[in-house]
C-alpha cells in the first residue's frame, strides 16, 4: 500500500494520561509519530493534538477510529497535506560575529522570510515559520556559517474546509441528546 504523510487532528478534554494512550495506539500499529503538537483549541477546556505519521490510508483510518474510542477524545480526523494549511516554527542560534562579518546571513534571512529574534554580543537567534523542507534548507545554508543550536516545533495545522469541525460536531451531538 502507498505510504503517505498524514496529519491527525484529535480534539479532547485536557486529562492527564491521554498523551500516553494516544502514543500507545500509534505504537501498537508500529507507526512512528513524526511530530506531535498539543495546544488549547478555540473551545475553552478542549485541547487539540496535531500528529503526523507516514502510513497507508487503511491504517490511519483504523488509528483514528481507535483514538475516538478513548473516553477523553471527542473527535479525531485525518488529512493529507493538500487538505490543510500547516507550518512549523524553527529557531537557529548563530554566532553574531558571523552575522556581522558576512552579508550572506542577512540575505538568507530575507530569502526565507525569517527574522532576527534576538541579537546579543555572542549570538543571534533567527526565527522562521515554514514547511519542513524550507526549514531544513535554511538550516543547511546557515550551517555553512556554524549553527550553534537548532530546534523546530511540531506541525500546527488548520483545515482548508469552511466547516468548523469541532463546534459542528458538538452541535450535532447536542441535537441528538434527548436531555
Amino acid at each position: 500500500m502507498e505510504q503517505t504523510l498524514y496529519t491527525v487532528i484529535v480534539f479532547s478534554e485536557n486529562r492527564p494520561g491521554l498523551l500516553n494512550q494516544v502514543s500507545i495506539i500509534f505504537a501498537r500499529r508500529r507507526l512512528n509519530i513524526e511530530s506531535l503538537t498539543v495546544s488549547a483549541s478555540s473551545i475553552h477546556g478542549i485541547h487539540k493534538f496535531t500528529i503526523t505519521a507516514t502510513t497507508d490510508k487503511d491504517t490511519i483510518s483504523k488509528v483514528v477510529k481507535e483514538l475516538e474510542k478513548r473516553i477523553d477524545v471527542l473527535k479525531a480526523y485525518y488529512y493529507v497535506d493538500s487538505e490543510i494549511i500547516y507550518q512549523e516554527i524553527a529557531l537557529y542560534k548563530v554566532d553574531t560575529e558571523a552575522v556581522l562579518n558576512s552579508d550572506a546571513i542577512e540575505e538568507l534571512v530575507r530569502k526565507y522570510n525569517a527574522r532576527f529574534l534576538e541579537i546579543t554580543r555572542s549570538f543571534s537567534v533567527i526565527e522562521m515559520a515554514g514547511h519542513t523542507d524550507e526549514i531544513e534548507e535554511l538550516y543547511n545554508a546557515l550551517n555553512e556559517f556554524g549553527v550553534m543550536q537548532f530546534v523546530r516545533s511540531g506541525r500546527i495545522a488548520i483545515t482548508k474546509s469552511t466547516k468548523e469541525l469541532l463546534s459542528d460536531f458538538l452541535a450535532e451531538r447536542k441535537l441528538d441528546d434527548p436531555n
